[in-house]
């Protein structure tokens, strides 16, 4: 598998998680620790979603920032696509002497006259 394919897929999990994560926050300090009361006795500590939730926030923005820098490296790296969009792959079939391709058929205007 390409590993562009494989950057790609984790590109587009991690952004569904991040959408997922700041949908579930308030931005007024309320955001699922203040659903459950928010109170100190509350069991299973709901009081610390708030730092969890902002924890894996930039857990995973981070995470993502770097899936799409490793992505775009391995885009241009030994691509077909990259040689044609820079034009190299046309001068590939020249020769070293800047005369025509070996499979070109050299005519000369005395040619065409006959």
């Amino acid at each position: 598998m390409d590993p562009y394919v494989i950057y790609l897929t984790g590109i587009l999990l991690v952004s569904f998680l991040l959408i997922i994560v700041v949908m579930v926050q308030n931005p007024k300090g309320g955001g699922l620790s203040s659903t459950f009361g928010g109170g100190a006795n509350q069991i299973g500590g709901v009081k610390k979603t708030g730092d969890f939730l902002e924890k894996s926030t930039w857990f995973l923005a981070t995470v993502l920032v770097a899936l799409i820098l490793l992505a775009n490296t391995t885009l241009g790296g030994s691509s077909t696509d990259a040689k044609i969009l820079q034009g190299t792959e046309q001068q590939d079939n020249l020769p070293a002497d800047g005369g025509l391709p070996a499979d070109t058929p050299a005519t000369t205007p005395t040619d065409n006259a006959q």
